[in-house]
């Protein structure tokens, strides 16, 4: 999926459903980190994947809440 596919299907998510999305994936994000101190994954960079798309979400929702304070 390309990055600008990913920035559109954000964009386009309702506040609530980008709100609840976000804390499942940073639940996922806790749980596959714990998993890999307990066991190493086979393949890391989902770990730095997650991150990455924990980060977007995070910043289309301050961007909503700032421009409902404006």
């Amino acid at each position: 999926m390309s990055k600008n596919k990913l920035y559109t299907e954000i964009a386009n998510t309702s506040t609530e459903a980008l709100q609840s999305e976000f804390t499942a994936a940073k639940m996922r994000l806790t749980k596959m980190k714990f998993n890999h101190a307990v066991s190493p994954l086979e393949d890391t960079s989902v770990l730095k994947k997650a991150k990455k798309e924990i980060a977007r979400m995070a910043t289309e929702l301050n961007k909503r809440k700032l421009s409902n304070q404006a």
